[in-house]
This record gives structure tokens, sequence and C-alpha cells, in this order.
């Protein structure tokens, strides 16, 4: 699953909750743990004085003459996580917290939050600022006409506005007589000065031709071809989302948390190559790489990151038809471009066309998660011997796995933010262990562990949850219909071209027979050596269509709020199914290698086709991991694994007749042999 955040889902920087995210916690709205109203105000020791940056904020709005400044929790490229110098409403506020969208007025200021967050913005804020427990810009804009007068102007960064964003607070206020007005200078930065963490710029690399699907110039070509087919003729293509322009030119760096993206803009026309990015950080092999020093159609001319408005803006001047996708672009860009001049789609077409990953692509990042599961193995075996002793922790058992992972070869660091969480906990909304707060694995709760790593040739993301003791029996049967639903899910033959939309249910349907849910989305798709959550791929309504070639993952979980969580993750290949008769029909080839706990397994709630598909998937790792495992002589390891991938009818369930435990274990044995 993954930690959820808004780059990967554009549309989310209205600010509701991410759909493929964890499910809603209870309710945490109840009595504010600041009290502002005594002389002096009780607030938590956790709060950040923040009266010096509001003065200082409101003097930068007077100069622009605003009644009031909106700040966003995005960056310029909407990344799903943003890097330290972008982190603008944590500085001015204190809290945070990754989504929130905090507005200040020269007399007050407020942050709007979804409940994940609540309790965290009141220990963290000081009481020059209200806590709003609503998301959207309908409640935001709401406020600011009960406290902006009319003729009002309230400022925003263009940049860290997208297109959508933009246009519902514009909406929102037609008709009131205030006015957004774009300033491309960040106030915030204006204030925070040379206390701002400075922009990364670590060498950018590229990818050995080992670890890529097609050369950089072949992906050009690709995506030129695409211009000179569509309808409207667009002359250039303007990617703004990093993963664009890491995947287009076979280039990575570190500049974002868990992504291995740079700060950058492409500008690709039918006859040249702009890419905007810091060039003091390409060195002399890279330049040569990329051609840089030609100016042919197949030569990439490096242009100052800061440039790229005014060069877009230049470039717009002409007989020209810029295309964009819509859910990446901001509106710093999108306004310089005349509108009889875009060619707009919701996705670019390098978005479009990295989905669906090439045979080469598909095995690179099959390959990853057979050396994934070796970690992922290596974690559970360890466990196993270690939480009995009641000396492990979720925090250590989240820095344990991360190593594990960082010794596989061609390992790049986590994917993301470990979710090691142990009972409650699991039912709580993108937890998280720190050093300072975490809870003591046991053998009598349940476990989950969602994390993932980055590897040269691929990115990986899985979650499993554990039992070492006895679990109830409630435990066991909501486990069981959560891998139901995974199974059922993951061996379902449809339609080529279907919406993941149209197929997400059946991984909720053995938890709807009893009355059971999770409220998060059911997978999310992944990159080669990219992001973890990669769009547009998905089981989501503006998802795109299934088509062979696209990863995803498939995640049904269920939580019980203060008690348990379930979830079970694992990442799928969109392949052609074998029909009895002839018809374009697509299926799931599971590539996550990690065997489902037993002891949480209640064998009679499933059926002979789940026993038979389970096996044969676990057969299927004895043969890709196994023998990796006995490479490296890790000995305790492949006998962990030949273990819990042994037939599962051999355990058949107590409350099971004889008659039906003889059929279902004649069947399993029958199939193990084949």
């Amino acid at each position: 699953m993954a930690r959820a955040h808004w780059g990967c889902c554009p549309w989310l920087v209205l600010l509701c909750a991410c759909a493929w995210g964890h499910p809603k916690p209870a309710d945490l709205g109840g009595q504010d743990v600041r009290n502002c109203s005594t002389n002096p105000p009780y607030l938590p020791v956790t709060v950040v004085n923040t009266t010096v940056s509001l003065t200082a904020l409101r003097q930068q709005m007077q100069t622009q003459n605003l009644s009031a400044y909106i700040i966003p929790d995005t960056d310029a490229h909407m990344n799903e996580y943003i890097g330290q110098h972008d982190e603008r409403r944590a500085w001015i506020t204190g809290f945070t917290g990754s989504a929130g969208t905090a507005v200040v007025t020269m007399k007050k200021a407020a942050v709007w939050t979804d409940s994940r967050y609540w309790t965290q913005a009141e220990r963290q804020m000081d009481c020059n600022w209200e806590l709003h427990k609503e998301v959207g810009t309908t409640p935001i804009v709401t406020w600011l006409l009960t406290e902006i007068p009319a003729g009002g102007c309230v400022g925003f960064d263009p940049f860290l506005l997208s297109i959508d964003t933009w246009e519902s607070y514009n909406l929102a206020l037609q008709g009131s007589n205030r006015q957004l007005v774009s300033i491309t200078t960040n106030l915030v930065d204006l204030v925070w000065g040379s206390e701002r963490p400075p922009v990364p710029n670590q060498p950018i690399y590229a990818l050995q031709e080992a670890f890529t699907g097609s050369t950089w110039q072949e992906k050009v070509s690709g995506v030129r071809s695409q211009m000179q087919k569509h309808q409207k003729a667009p002359t250039a293509v303007l990617l703004s989302a990093l993963e664009e322009t890491a995947w287009l030119f076979n280039l990575r760096a570190s500049d974002i948390p868990y992504n291995p993206f740079f700060y950058s803009y492409t500008l690709l026309t039918d006859s040249s190559i702009r890419l905007f990015a810091n060039k003091s950080r390409f060195s002399s092999e890279i330049l040569s790489y990329l051609n840089s020093s030609c100016t042919g159609p197949m030569c990439v001319q490096i242009e100052d990151y800061s440039q790229v408005r005014d060069s877009i803006q230049a470039y717009a001047l002409g007989d020209v038809r810029i295309w964009i996708g819509t859910s990446y672009t901001m509106y710093g860009i999108y306004e310089v471009i005349p509108k009889e001049k875009l060619v707009t789609d919701t996705y670019s077409p390098v978005m479009m066309t990295k989905a669906v990953k090439n045979s080469k692509e598909q095995a690179l990042l099959k390959a990853s998660h057979v050396r994934d599961a070796v970690a992922v193995i290596r974690y559970l075996v360890w466990l196993e011997k270690n939480v009995p002793k009641g000396t492990v922790d979720e925090f250590s058992g989240a820095e344990l796995v991360d190593k594990f992972r960082g010794e596989e070869q061609f390992s790049s660091g986590p994917s993301f933010e470990t979710i090691s969480a142990s009972g409650l906990n699991a039912a709580l909304a993108h937890y998280s262990p720190t050093k300072e707060l975490n809870r003591k694995l046991s053998s009598d709760e349940m476990y989950l562990l969602d994390s993932g790593g980055q590897y040269w040739d691929g990115t990986t993301d899985i979650t499993r949850t554990i039992h070492w003791g006895t679990p109830s029996a409630f435990q066991k049967e909501a486990y069981t219909r959560v891998l139901i639903g995974n199974i059922d899910l993951s061996r379902l033959i449809f339609p080529a071209a279907t919406s993941g939309r149209m197929v997400e249910a059946f991984a909720r349907r053995a938890l709807w027979d009893a009355g059971l849910n999770y409220g998060h989305g059911t997978g999310h798709g992944i990159g080669n050596f990219l992001c973890v959550h990669e769009w547009p791929v998905g089981f989501q309504s503006n998802n795109i269509a299934m088509a062979k070639g696209m990863f995803t993952s498939i995640e049904p979980g269920y939580y019980k709020d203060g008690e348990f969580g379930i979830r079970l993750e694992d990442v799928a290949l969109v392949v052609e199914a074998k029909t009895k008769y002839p018809g374009s029909y697509l299926t799931f080839e599971v590539v996550s290698f990690v065997p489902y706990d037993r002891n949480l397994i209640d064998v009679s709630l499933l059926s002979p086709e789940h026993l038979q598909y389970l096996n044969r998937y676990y057969q299927t790792i004895r043969e890709k991991v196994g023998p990796e495992l006995q490479r490296r002589q890790l000995l305790e390891e492949f006998k962990w694994l030949q273990q819990h991938t042994e037939p599962l009818a051999a355990r058949a369930p107590d409350t099971a007749s004889w008659a039906s435990m003889l059929v279902v274990s004649t069947l399993a044995i029958l199939i193990w042999s084949v």
C-alpha cells in the first residue's frame, strides 16, 4: 500500500483523503488539547512559536496588497514526498502532517486538514492558528469570504496550485468581489530566508542500459510519433512530473525522499529537446550521453530550471500547440500558455506510455521482486525467533527490514517509509513508528508490515500480516476473508480495456458477505525504479483501463478500530488470459513472492478453487525464491520457506466434516503432484 501522499494522486490537492490510503481512523475530533483562552494560554510543549514568522509574512502580504495568502502542502511537481526546502506549510505553521492547507489573513491564520492529523495539528500549532477539521476548497473559500473584505485579493504561488485546484478556488470566488492573485515569488520563501534548507545538488546519473527497457532516443522517438498521430497535431509536449523526465532520459538522482528524481521539466518538440534543470549537476559524461554539444532533433539542450516559465511563454508566441497532462501541470505554467495553443489530456503521453511496461521492463521488475522477497523472508524468520523474547519494537523492526533490503543487489533504499504496526496501531491510518513512539511486538498480537524497496531494476511494495500466537476466531475469519478477496481479484479473468474500478469489488466480496469492509482503495500502479504509487494505473474511477503490461498492487484489508489491522498486498502484472473460446481477455500474474501467514488462515472458508490457486502460488514461490536462498546459503530461510509453502489442505480445519476434509485434501495432493 505504502503511505499515501498527494503527488501520485494529483487531483487530491483538493485535500480529500487519498483513496488508496489506509482505513479512516476513529474520530479524533475531541476537545482541542490547546487552551488559548487562558492567560498565558496552555499549550503542549510540542507547539512551535510562529508569531515572528507570521508577522514577517503579513509584512510581505502588505507589500503585495493582499488580504489573504494560501499556503498549500505540495511542491511545484506534485511529488508524493516533498523535499525539506518545499515544506513551506510545515515551516510557517509548525504542523508537520503531510496533508493540510494553511491560509493567512492580516488578522487570522488557519489550517484545514483531515481527521488523520487533527490531534497532531493541535499538539504542534500555537494559538496563532485556528484548526478547521474539514478539507477541500469549499470550506476554505467560505472562511475567506467571512474574513476578508469585498475587493480583497487572495494571493497564491501559481507553482503550488494544480490547474484543477486553481479552477476550484477561482470558481468559488466568482461573483464575490474577491480576486485570486498569482504571485510567482513565494512569500513564505522570502520570510524563511537563509534558514530555508538548500535545494539538493547531488549528481544526476544515467541508469545502465541493463536496467532500462529502451534507450532515451527510442523513447523520444516514440513520443514524437504520438505527436504526429494526434488529431490536434501538437508541436511540443511539456513534461512537469519529475518521474516523466526521469523515465524519458533514463536519468535518476535523489532530490525527493524515497523517489529517485531530480527537479526538472522537459519541453520536447518535433525538432528539439529542452531539459530544464541545474546544469552544474550534469557531469561531462552525462552531457555527452545526452548529446548536449549539438543542436539537432536528438540533442538535449540543458536550460536553467528557473527559466522554464519564461521559456514556455516565449515558445508559445509562435505558431505552436503544446500538449500537456493536466493532472501534473501546475497553474504557474498553464497561465502563460494561450488556451488556443493548448492540447490537453488528463495524462501526458509519457505518463501513458510509462504505464505499460515492455518485456524487458517486466523481466526487470519481476527480478527485483525475487530479491525483495528474500529480504522480507529474512525479516520474518528473524521475527519468529526474536518476538517471543520481547526485545523487538515496531521501530527497530522497521529499521531491520530496511537494512535487509539495503543488503540486496541493486538496492537504492526504501520506496516509502516502512509501516511497522503491532496490535491496535495497525488499525491507524498512515501509522509509522518513531524511535520515541513505538509499540513492542508481541506473540499475542497481530503485526502488519507494509514496506517496499527501490532497486535499479524495479520498485517494490508488499504487505503481510502475521500472528505468532493464538489468534481469535474473528481474527482468523477476517484475515481469511481478506485473503479470499486478494485471490478472487488476482485470479479474475476480465475483458481487455476494462476499468479497474469495474472489477475492484471482487476484492471486497468475501468481506461484504460477512458485513465487513475496508476504507481504502484496492491498488495502485508501480514503477521501474520510479514511483511506488505510479499513476494512472489502479482500481479507482479516474484510473485508465487495464492493459497488458501494466503492474498494479492488489491490497484488500480489514481494520478493527482499537484492536488490529489486516492488509495483504501483492504486486501483479496484467497478462493475457487463456480462455476456452477466442477473445481478448486479461488476468493478473502475481510477482510478489512471500507466503501468507498459515497461522491466520481458516481453511474451512476457502473453496477448492482458492486452495488450488494458493498451492500453485506457493509452488511458484518455491521455484522463484527457493533457488536464490540456496544460492546464497540462507539455509534457515530456505527451510522456513519450504515449511510455509506446504500444501494448505494438509491442515484441514477442526470444523470441517471428515467427508469435506477428504475431498479438499485429495484435491490439494493432486494439485501438488502435477
